[in-house]
């Protein structure tokens, strides 16, 4: 009889979470873009004067060509075509209503001059440079309070050539933070596809401050011991999605953030409502996907689904610690596959750089309702590392349908978390070991509460449809 009633239950587990793979794949879709949609005005940066040689700098031809298309962003907008060639440049500005478009041959090259990389304002929400007090470089390709931009093309390649950078900051001879490779600040309506971005003096894709963002098809390389190289990081950005990338990089493939202990609890502008779908990638000492450890303005509403990493440190990594506050809430991973990855699921709370002395050491981070559902890992060193906070509340940690092959003795350690499982294997900790099925279900985090209905959602409907 006890049987019999354990293969009944088993079996409506099955139903039950089948039945919401269906819901959450059916309703959360992200927007398909138009990347050739036709500007009225269009030049080629040769008009300008650049030379494709790899060796003339081509700084003044780009800001002059964009600086001519300004002239048409009231007039349905322009395109900026840059033909094969390897094209050398410093740091310049895009504007609204513009299409930066890269041709199958074509190379930007970032100059390995620093003086050719202007040094700007600390962000509001960081306090300083991440890396150094004071300033920051600022990107090899920069915008800010920008709507309508499209860096697309024909798979063309943006090269930060950043070893110079790596080497100055391994010697600790930089007096300012690192640039990323591309960052727009306080924008919206942004569109990154069809492009490899190779070896960003820091971070390589920031969009920062801003609303609906879209990078897709894209690959980004760097060498897996380069510093800090993070492939794609929104930062206190709303309505994201990432689709169909492919990352190898020195630090994590995607990191979510969203400031610096006081100043982005003060700035309080969160992450939410983003979609990570179809990630494939590796690196060798950081994570595929984190959230952290700057997230002091709270991240929410976040769901990666088709997610496949290789030869990785960590599957999945939350960075955190007491005085950055914030949230992390509402995240949903599912449909992961981990083979030779060290750590599949990482809680750390001991990211103890702080931005300065007067970050409030009481300021703990609310981390609740983190579902991870269908992951599945080969050689997999440690299945759970999930160490929360003396005294603080990471609850409602939920984990469904997980099966790791698992070569150590010891495969999950747990501390100051609460949650449930269902359906894991090897058996999960003692924290965790409470059932979802049948009372807990509604504790985890499943689906988005404002994508289940359309009903009364307006905000995101320029990037999510149903």
């Amino acid at each position: 009889m006890k049987s019999s009633f354990s293969l009944v239950y088993l079996l409506l587990v099955l139903v039950f979470f089948s039945h919401i793979t269906w819901a959450v794949k059916g309703n959360l879709l992200c927007k398909q873009t138009d990347i050739g949609e036709i500007r009225p005005h269009s030049v080629t940066i040769t008009e300008f004067g650049a030379v494709g040689d790899g060796v003339t700098l081509n700084t003044k031809a780009f800001q002059n060509a964009i600086f001519y298309l300004n002239s048409f962003a009231d007039k349905g907008g322009a395109k900026l075509f840059v033909p094969a060639g390897r094209w050398l440049t410093g740091s310049f500005d895009l504007i609204s209503h513009l299409t930066l478009w890269l041709d199958k041959d074509a190379v930007i090259l970032g100059s390995m001059n620093s003086d050719d990389w202007p040094v700007v304002d600390p962000l509001p929400s960081y306090g300083r440079g991440r890396e150094l007090p004071g300033g920051r470089h600022r990107s090899l390709i920069y915008g800010r309070n920008l709507t309508d931009v499209i860096i697309t093309g024909d798979n063309g390649t943006i090269d930060g050539q950043g070893s110079v950078w790596w080497n100055w900051f391994r010697r600790k001879t930089l007096n300012y933070t690192r640039p990323h490779l591309v960052e727009l600040m306080n924008s919206t309506g942004v569109v990154i596809s069809n492009l490899t971005f190779l070896n960003s003096p820091f971070w390589t894709i920031h969009p920062v401050y801003c609303s609906h963002v879209i990078v897709q098809n894209v690959t980004i390389l760097a060498p897996l011991d380069s510093p800090n190289t993070d492939g794609i990081d929104p930062d206190s950005s709303d309505d994201v999605c990432i689709e169909d990338c492919y990352i190898s990089t020195g630090d994590d493939l995607i990191s979510i953030k969203s400031g610096w202990d006081e100043y982005g609890i003060s700035f309080a502008r969160p992450s939410r409502n983003i979609i990570i779908r179809r990630l494939t990638g590796h690196n060798r000492n950081s994570s595929g996907i984190a959230i952290g450890s700057e997230m002091s303005g709270g991240v929410s509403e976040v769901y990666a689904e088709n997610i496949y990493f290789f030869n990785s440190s960590t599957g999945f990594i939350l960075k955190t610690a007491r005085g950055r506050g914030g949230y992390v809430r509402n995240i949903y991973i599912s449909n992961v596959t981990l083979v030779g990855v060290d750590t599949a699921i990482f809680f750390n709370s001991n990211f103890s750089q702080h931005p300065d002395e007067f970050y409030d050491p009481n300021a703990l981070p609310v981390i609740e309702r983190i579902t991870f559902k269908d992951v599945i890992g080969d050689n997999i060193k440690v299945a759970g590392l999930l160490k929360g906070i003396e005294g603080d509340s990471f609850r409602h940690i939920c984990l469904l349908n997980i099966t790791l092959d698992v070569t150590t003795k010891s495969p999950w350690n747990c501390s100051n978390i609460q949650g449930y499982s269902t359906l894991v294997s090897p058996e999960t900790c003692e924290p965790l070991k409470e059932s979802i099925y049948p009372k807990h279900y509604s504790d985890c985090y499943l689906l988005p509460n404002h994508l289940r209905s359309s009903g009364n959602q307006n905000k995101g409907s320029w990037l999510f449809s149903w």
